[in-house]
Protein backbone atom coordinates (compact mmCIF):
# COMPACT_ATOMS: atom_id res chain seq x y z
CA UNK A 1 0.00 0.00 0.00
CA UNK A 2 1.30 3.12 -0.65
CA UNK A 3 2.37 5.79 1.76
CA UNK A 4 -1.05 8.77 0.69
CA UNK A 5 -3.14 5.49 0.84
CA UNK A 6 -1.80 4.45 4.29
CA UNK A 7 -2.24 7.50 5.83
CA UNK A 8 -5.71 7.61 4.47
CA UNK A 9 -6.88 4.28 5.70
CA UNK A 10 -5.37 5.00 9.04
CA UNK A 11 -7.23 7.92 9.40
CA UNK A 12 -10.86 6.64 8.82
CA UNK A 13 -9.80 4.23 11.17
CA UNK A 14 -8.90 6.35 13.84
CA UNK A 15 -5.29 4.90 14.00
CA UNK A 16 -2.20 7.10 15.20
CA UNK A 17 1.06 7.45 13.23
CA UNK A 18 4.59 8.73 14.07
CA UNK A 19 7.68 10.63 12.32
CA UNK A 20 10.73 11.29 12.84
CA UNK A 21 12.09 14.84 11.37
CA UNK A 22 15.45 14.82 10.53
CA UNK A 23 17.24 17.43 9.13
CA UNK A 24 20.21 16.82 7.54
CA UNK A 25 22.05 20.11 8.85
CA UNK A 26 21.89 19.15 12.54
CA UNK A 27 23.53 15.20 12.44
CA UNK A 28 27.32 16.03 10.43
CA UNK A 29 27.95 12.55 10.26
CA UNK A 30 25.92 10.05 9.52
CA UNK A 31 27.68 7.47 11.85
CA UNK A 32 25.30 9.82 14.37
CA UNK A 33 22.17 8.54 13.46
CA UNK A 34 22.49 4.70 14.40
CA UNK A 35 21.31 5.54 18.09
CA UNK A 36 18.27 6.86 16.18
CA UNK A 37 18.12 4.48 13.63
CA UNK A 38 18.02 2.07 16.25
CA UNK A 39 14.95 3.54 18.98
CA UNK A 40 13.26 4.50 16.14
CA UNK A 41 12.94 0.62 15.07
CA UNK A 42 12.74 -1.09 18.99
CA UNK A 43 9.40 2.15 18.88
CA UNK A 44 7.12 0.82 15.58
CA UNK A 45 8.32 4.67 14.39
CA UNK A 46 6.33 4.66 10.86
CA UNK A 47 7.90 7.05 8.95
CA UNK A 48 11.38 9.12 8.84
CA UNK A 49 10.79 12.70 7.41
CA UNK A 50 14.02 13.93 5.74
CA UNK A 51 14.83 18.02 5.20
CA UNK A 52 14.55 21.53 6.91
CA UNK A 53 14.22 24.70 6.15
CA UNK A 54 17.70 25.48 5.12
CA UNK A 55 20.10 22.44 4.13
CA UNK A 56 23.59 24.00 3.54
CA UNK A 57 25.21 20.37 4.00
CA UNK A 58 25.49 17.97 0.93
CA UNK A 59 24.77 14.92 3.11
CA UNK A 60 20.98 14.69 2.22
CA UNK A 61 21.52 11.82 -0.04
CA UNK A 62 23.99 10.23 2.30
CA UNK A 63 21.00 10.21 5.36
CA UNK A 64 18.53 9.06 3.07
CA UNK A 65 20.56 6.08 2.03
CA UNK A 66 22.11 5.25 5.82
CA UNK A 67 17.98 4.98 6.41
CA UNK A 68 17.38 2.55 3.83
CA UNK A 69 20.23 0.55 4.30
CA UNK A 70 19.37 -0.59 7.84
CA UNK A 71 15.61 -0.24 8.16
CA UNK A 72 12.64 -0.83 6.03
CA UNK A 73 11.01 2.50 7.41
CA UNK A 74 9.53 4.74 4.41
CA UNK A 75 11.65 7.93 4.32
CA UNK A 76 9.90 10.74 3.14
CA UNK A 77 11.16 14.09 2.43
CA UNK A 78 10.31 17.06 3.86
CA UNK A 79 11.93 19.73 1.62
CA UNK A 80 12.14 23.68 2.21
CA UNK A 81 13.50 23.93 -1.64
CA UNK A 82 13.35 21.92 -4.78
CA UNK A 83 16.96 21.37 -4.30
CA UNK A 84 15.61 19.19 -1.50
CA UNK A 85 15.02 16.38 -3.39
CA UNK A 86 16.60 13.05 -3.73
CA UNK A 87 14.95 10.09 -5.56
CA UNK A 88 16.39 6.92 -3.37
CA UNK A 89 14.01 8.10 -0.96
CA UNK A 90 10.58 6.78 -0.93
CA UNK A 91 8.25 9.79 -0.88
CA UNK A 92 8.33 13.90 -1.02
CA UNK A 93 5.83 16.28 0.93
CA UNK A 94 4.96 18.20 -2.02
CA UNK A 95 4.28 21.68 0.49
CA UNK A 96 2.21 24.39 -0.82
CA UNK A 97 2.76 26.83 1.89
CA UNK A 98 -1.21 27.65 1.81
CA UNK A 99 -0.77 30.17 5.21
CA UNK A 100 1.38 32.09 3.33
CA UNK A 101 1.11 34.46 0.34
CA UNK A 102 4.67 33.79 -0.82
CA UNK A 103 4.24 32.75 -4.61
CA UNK A 104 7.41 31.06 -4.84
CA UNK A 105 6.15 28.52 -2.06
CA UNK A 106 2.71 28.10 -3.16
CA UNK A 107 3.42 27.28 -6.31
CA UNK A 108 6.77 28.51 -7.32
CA UNK A 109 9.19 25.73 -6.11
CA UNK A 110 6.73 23.45 -7.33
CA UNK A 111 6.65 24.48 -10.92
CA UNK A 112 11.10 23.78 -10.75
CA UNK A 113 10.78 20.46 -8.81
CA UNK A 114 7.50 18.93 -11.25
CA UNK A 115 9.73 17.81 -14.23
CA UNK A 116 12.65 15.98 -11.85
CA UNK A 117 9.72 14.23 -9.90
CA UNK A 118 8.11 13.51 -12.99
CA UNK A 119 11.08 11.20 -14.13
CA UNK A 120 11.64 9.56 -11.04
CA UNK A 121 9.57 7.24 -8.60
CA UNK A 122 9.01 9.49 -5.68
CA UNK A 123 5.72 8.99 -4.37
CA UNK A 124 4.08 12.49 -4.40
CA UNK A 125 1.93 13.85 -1.10
CA UNK A 126 -0.03 17.25 -1.89
CA UNK A 127 0.29 18.34 1.28
CA UNK A 128 -1.23 21.93 2.69
CA UNK A 129 1.59 23.54 5.02
CA UNK A 130 0.57 25.61 7.68
CA UNK A 131 2.34 27.59 9.74
CA UNK A 132 1.19 28.48 12.92
CA UNK A 133 2.47 31.11 15.51
CA UNK A 134 4.76 29.56 18.14
CA UNK A 135 5.52 32.34 20.10
CA UNK A 136 9.41 33.27 18.03
CA UNK A 137 10.04 33.54 14.86
CA UNK A 138 10.97 29.60 13.07
CA UNK A 139 13.56 29.06 10.74
CA UNK A 140 10.76 28.24 8.36
CA UNK A 141 8.90 31.59 9.24
CA UNK A 142 12.09 33.55 8.60
CA UNK A 143 13.11 31.46 5.51
CA UNK A 144 9.92 31.76 3.98
CA UNK A 145 8.97 35.38 4.29
CA UNK A 146 5.74 34.87 5.57
CA UNK A 147 3.84 35.39 8.56
CA UNK A 148 2.49 32.48 10.52
CA UNK A 149 -1.27 32.59 11.43
CA UNK A 150 -1.80 33.56 15.37
CA UNK A 151 -2.25 30.67 17.58
CA UNK A 152 -5.78 31.89 18.64
CA UNK A 153 -7.11 32.49 15.05
CA UNK A 154 -8.84 29.31 15.33
CA UNK A 155 -11.44 29.64 12.37
CA UNK A 156 -8.26 31.03 10.11
CA UNK A 157 -6.60 27.86 9.87
CA UNK A 158 -9.32 25.68 9.57
CA UNK A 159 -10.57 27.92 6.34
CA UNK A 160 -7.00 27.77 5.24
CA UNK A 161 -7.38 23.95 5.36
CA UNK A 162 -10.31 23.63 3.95
CA UNK A 163 -9.47 25.47 1.02
CA UNK A 164 -6.36 23.70 0.79
CA UNK A 165 -8.51 20.66 0.42
CA UNK A 166 -10.98 21.83 -2.10
CA UNK A 167 -7.90 22.81 -4.53
CA UNK A 168 -7.25 19.12 -4.25
CA UNK A 169 -4.13 19.16 -1.51
CA UNK A 170 -4.64 15.28 0.01
CA UNK A 171 -2.71 16.23 3.54
CA UNK A 172 -2.54 18.98 5.86
CA UNK A 173 0.33 19.86 7.81
CA UNK A 174 -0.20 22.03 11.05
CA UNK A 175 3.42 23.18 11.84
CA UNK A 176 4.69 25.52 14.95
CA UNK A 177 8.42 25.04 13.37
CA UNK A 178 11.27 23.83 14.45
CA UNK A 179 12.18 24.31 18.05
CA UNK A 180 8.91 26.55 18.23
CA UNK A 181 8.86 27.47 22.37
CA UNK A 182 5.20 26.01 22.03
CA UNK A 183 3.46 23.43 20.46
CA UNK A 184 0.20 24.41 18.48
CA UNK A 185 -2.31 23.86 20.42
CA UNK A 186 -5.20 21.53 21.02
CA UNK A 187 -8.48 23.92 20.26
CA UNK A 188 -6.18 25.00 16.63
CA UNK A 189 -5.74 21.12 16.00
CA UNK A 190 -9.30 20.04 16.76
CA UNK A 191 -11.15 23.02 15.20
CA UNK A 192 -9.14 22.14 11.79
CA UNK A 193 -9.73 18.49 11.85
CA UNK A 194 -13.06 18.91 12.26
CA UNK A 195 -13.02 21.33 8.99
CA UNK A 196 -11.42 18.81 7.26
CA UNK A 197 -11.45 15.26 5.91
CA UNK A 198 -7.76 14.92 4.78
CA UNK A 199 -5.19 13.03 7.15
CA UNK A 200 -3.83 16.19 10.15
CA UNK A 201 -0.07 16.29 10.54
CA UNK A 202 0.93 18.02 13.53
CA UNK A 203 4.86 19.06 14.33
CA UNK A 204 6.90 21.69 16.32
CA UNK A 205 7.10 22.19 20.07
CA UNK A 206 6.09 17.95 20.68
CA UNK A 207 8.59 18.19 23.48
CA UNK A 208 6.71 15.87 26.00
CA UNK A 209 4.40 12.71 26.21
CA UNK A 210 1.85 14.22 27.61
CA UNK A 211 1.92 17.52 24.47
CA UNK A 212 2.03 14.37 21.97
CA UNK A 213 -1.36 12.77 23.85
CA UNK A 214 -2.48 16.11 23.54
CA UNK A 215 -2.11 16.69 19.94
CA UNK A 216 -3.39 13.04 19.26
CA UNK A 217 -6.61 13.43 21.49
CA UNK A 218 -7.67 16.54 19.73
CA UNK A 219 -7.70 15.15 16.06
CA UNK A 220 -3.72 14.59 14.94
CA UNK A 221 -3.39 12.14 12.82
CA UNK A 222 0.39 11.78 12.72
CA UNK A 223 2.75 13.63 15.17
CA UNK A 224 6.05 14.92 14.29
CA UNK A 225 9.29 14.83 16.56
CA UNK A 226 12.49 16.48 15.40
CA UNK A 227 14.05 18.92 17.98
CA UNK A 228 13.26 17.09 20.91
CA UNK A 229 15.60 13.94 20.00
CA UNK A 230 18.29 15.26 19.74
CA UNK A 231 18.43 16.62 23.26
CA UNK A 232 16.83 13.70 24.81
CA UNK A 233 16.72 10.60 22.32
CA UNK A 234 14.46 8.45 25.03
CA UNK A 235 11.48 10.97 24.85
CA UNK A 236 10.79 8.74 21.24
CA UNK A 237 10.58 5.82 23.46
CA UNK A 238 7.59 7.39 25.88
CA UNK A 239 6.38 9.22 22.98
CA UNK A 240 5.51 5.90 20.75
CA UNK A 241 4.00 4.51 23.56
CA UNK A 242 1.34 6.59 23.58
CA UNK A 243 0.90 6.16 20.23
CA UNK A 244 0.56 2.81 20.91
CA UNK A 245 -1.74 3.07 23.77
CA UNK A 246 -3.70 5.35 21.61
CA UNK A 247 -4.11 2.87 19.15
CA UNK A 248 -4.99 0.25 21.44
CA UNK A 249 -7.69 1.53 22.44
CA UNK A 250 -8.95 2.05 19.28
CA UNK A 251 -8.91 -1.10 18.21
CA UNK A 252 -10.55 -2.45 21.62
CA UNK A 253 -13.88 -0.36 20.31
Amino acid sequence: MKILESLHARSRQGKKSIAVLIDPDKIGDVDRLEPLLRLANENCVDYFFVGGSLVTTTNLSAVVKTIKDNLSIPVVLFPGSAVQIDPSADAILFLSLISGRNPDLLIGQHVVAAPILKNNKLEILPTGYILVNSGKTTSVAYISNTTPIPEDKYSLAACTAMAGEMLGLKLIYLDAGSGAEREVNEKMINTVRNAVDAPLIVGGGINTPQKAFNALEAGADLIVIGNALEKSPELLTEIAEKVYDFNQTVSAK
